[in-house]
């Protein structure tokens, strides 16, 4: 039984083997495809025009974009360090910005409470008025424009102006007065009337001074490219054509103004302005131009003098009371100085610290509808003022801010002796009353926003 069974496997084996094949036969028969009995595949139909465009532009946006990189330790140190420079500029900017903010404001508030609202200056040649900053570039910027009128006077402003060095000035000026003097005595020699200026002298002594080629230009040498015996290349001269005598003479008179020269400095507009009676002629609010000294350094220095003046008020000598005069009196650039009239008017003006007491006697004089007649100035303390003084403002102790008592007028007489009058004799002129002010008031302690331009100086009708 058990080999019947084991014999229909083997049948039936056999026979899902398939037809049976001759070995004589050639060529290979085709496998049999066995199918799967999965579910069958379906067949796509070929994609219309409008998708395959479709497919191209997301194509296009996919390969467009950025490729995601690997970041490495190095990456992440960059990055890392460029969020803190930009955290750190942004905190710079913004404390910036807050500083700027405070100084605005603090500016627009105090502008009214100011005694005066800064230090200015008036350009010699054009009249205009300059702030400190300014002053250098716009006094280029005239000079320049001299040119068109005068060439000769501008070069001259350029050499005394431009260049600090008051040696290397007079060096240049005295070489190019050479030249000059050897082209008068010698017209007819040519080589006076040609300036090499590979020159070692011309290259040392006039060449590093500005102004002084547009100098030798003005007085009529021209820039020419001549050979040299010996060299292959041309080199350039500065050469001057003959001239005639009458030329000449006005060449020696160029010389002349070159050597009496003096730099174009601008001039410190003393603002002189009228205010009318007031209790408060005594109070002073200053801008920092005033100082030498930053406002906390002085602050600083004032708090540490206070705190040691109690110390040495019993062991300070004379000498040592003079040194700290000095030092005072080194703080300050300008003096803002009131005058008291006898009529209760007040005159004030803006001074260099170091100017001379003459300056001051001259201001007032102009500013007077009689200054010719005599009058005396007496400094705080009793002490007289003279006009041929030659002392400094900061000398007599009229440095910072000063208010001067009242104005005496004097009478000459024959017998060389002087009378004090008091009254309105002493009277401004009426263009500084016609433009006179109240003095600011001292500004209130924690004033509303709301009423501070209320104390803002108005003219008085």
């Amino acid at each position: 039984m058990k080999k019947f069974f084991e014999d229909i496997k083997k049948d039936i084996k056999f026979k899902s083997a398939g037809p049976g094949k001759k070995l004589a036969e050639g060529g290979s028969s085709k496998p049999r495809v066995v199918q799967s009995t999965g579910p069958a595949k379906p067949r796509h139909a070929a994609p219309t025009e409008g998708a395959q465009k479709a497919g191209a532009a997301a194509l296009a946006r996919i390969e467009g974009q950025p490729r995601p990189r690997v970041q490495t330790s190095q990456d992440a140190i960059r990055l890392q360090v460029k969020r803190e420079l930009e955290a750190e500029a942004a905190a710079v900017a913004a404390t910036e910005k807050e500083k700027t903010t405070a100084v605005e404001g603090s500016s627009v508030k105090d502008l009214a409470f100011l005694s005066v609202t800064g230090v200015y200056f008036t350009c010699p040649l054009t009249g205009a008025t300059l702030t400190k900053s300014e002053r250098e570039v716009r006094i280029k910027e005239a000079i320049f424009m001299r040119f068109e009128e005068d060439a000769v006077e501008a070069s001259i402003m350029m050499v005394y102006t431009f260049n600090k060095d008051r040696e290397k000035v007079k060096a240049a000026v005295d070489i190019i007065s050479k030249y000059i003097e050897n082209i008068c005595k010698n017209p007819t020699e040519e080589k006076y009337r040609k300036i090499k200026l590979s020159n070692k002298v011309f290259q040392e002594k006039v060449k590093t001074v500005e102004g002084s080629r547009e100098f030798l230009q003005a007085v009529g040498f021209q820039s020419i490219m001549l050979d040299v015996e010996g060299q292959e290349e041309s080199e350039e001269f500065l050469v001057l054509m003959e001239h005639d005598p009458e030329a000449l003479e006005v060449m020696k008179e160029s010389r002349d103004r070159l050597q009496r020269g003096e730099p174009v400095r601008a001039q410190l507009d003393r603002q002189p302005q009228a205010f009318r009676p007031s209790p408060n002629a005594m109070r002073f609010e200053l801008p920092p131009e005033f100082y030498n000294l930053t406002a906390e350094e002085l602050k600083r220095e004032q708090q540490q003098k206070s705190e040691a003046v109690d110390k040495n008020a019993m062991l300070r000598t004379k000498a040592m009371r003079e040194r700290e005069e000095q030092r005072e009196r080194r703080k300050y650039n300008y003096t803002l100085l009131r005058i008291r009239l006898p009529d209760g008017n007040i005159l004030q003006g803006t001074f260099l610290a170091w100017d001379k007491v003459s300056v001051l006697f001259q201001f007032v004089r102009d500013s007077l509808v009689d200054g010719w007649q005599p009058f005396e100035l007496v400094a705080p303390g009793g002490h007289k003022l003279r006009e041929d003084q030659e002392v400094a403002l900061n000398e007599c102790s009229l440095c910072k801010r000063t208010l001067l008592p009242p104005v005496e007028r004097v009478l000459h007489s024959s017998s060389q002796s002087y009378w004090r009058i008091f009254g309105p004799l002493a009277e401004l002129s009426l263009r500084l009353l016609s433009s006179s002010y109240h003095l600011p008031e001292p500004p209130p302690p924690n004033l509303p926003p709301s009423q501070d331009e209320d104390l803002k100086r108005l003219p008085l009708p």
